[in-house]
């Protein structure tokens, strides 16, 4: 109860941060919504030969691939806001609270969660009048895995600016990590169209399986196994990446 009462109390501070910046919203949803807009639409004639006829088709790949991008990259760079924190002083008044140091992360964590999920909904109903349908169960489930991802990123991101805590090394680091991981994930495109020798090394990115994983979830097929391969990556390497940034912190304030 103490954990789960301090993480509530965390998330609330932090996430009500943002609310009183609104703004945040049209700033983070403009490069996604323009990629909707004006890149999807694209893929029904692009992908002819892999057998998209339709736009629905089409918006259930490029979607779940968008939602993992946004995952990524705000994950990734959410190690900056942490690090102003340890600029200023916070998380060094922080040594001397009863709070969780577990609950210090994850409700930090949790904020970051909650704000890509507002964008993944708002991305969601804009590809609806382009002919993207899913079933609910289906896209609650994706917006799960979803929300998994991102507690992955962000704390990898908590752990590796506790290492780090240097803006100038701390942006291209984030740069050279996540570039191939996206790419590797086939996130624009899907990757039956790679060459075989690229699509084995992708088979080791964790988010690879996250995008098929999430368009096999926009499509209906609950059942398909890179699903449930993808909730157990993610899951496993979300306790791993939490783990790392809660012993990261708790070193840092000793």
């Amino acid at each position: 109860m103490k954990l789960a009462r301090d993480t509530w109390l965390i998330f609330q501070r932090h996430f009500l941060l943002v609310l009183r910046s609104p703004t945040w919203i049209c700033f983070a949803l403009a490069q996604p919504v323009t990629y909707v807009l004006l890149f999807a639409p694209m893929l029904k004639l692009a992908l002819k030969a892999e057998g998209i006829t339709t736009y629905t088709q089409a918006y259930r790949i490029y979607v779940p691939g968008l939602l993992t991008v946004m995952a990524i990259l705000g994950g990734s760079y959410a190690g900056f806001g942490l690090l102003r924190e340890v600029r200023t002083g916070i998380i060094e008044r922080a040594r001397v609270t009863p709070v969780s140091r577990l609950a210090l992360m994850l409700g930090r964590a949790l904020r970051e969660v909650v704000m890509l999920l507002v964008q993944a909904v708002i991305i969601t109903l804009l590809a609806l009048p382009f002919g993207l349908r899913v079933p609910i169960g289906d896209l609650l489930l994706a917006y799960l895995l979803l929300a998994l991802l991102s507690v992955m990123a962000v704390t990898f991101s908590y752990g590796l600016t506790l290492k780090v805590r240097n803006e100038a090394a701390l942006g291209p680091m984030i740069n050279t990590l996540s570039n191939p991981l996206m790419l590797l994930a086939g996130v624009l495109l899907p990757l039956t169209l790679a060459p075989l020798w690229l699509l084995r090394i992708a088979e080791w990115n964790p988010f690879y399986w996250s995008t098929n994983g999430m368009r096999e979830l926009f499509s209906g097929h609950l059942g398909a196994s890179p699903v449930w391969i993808s909730m157990i990556i993610v899951v496993v390497l979300a306790g791993l990446a939490l783990s790392w940034s809660v012993r990261s912190f708790q070193r840092s304030v000793q």
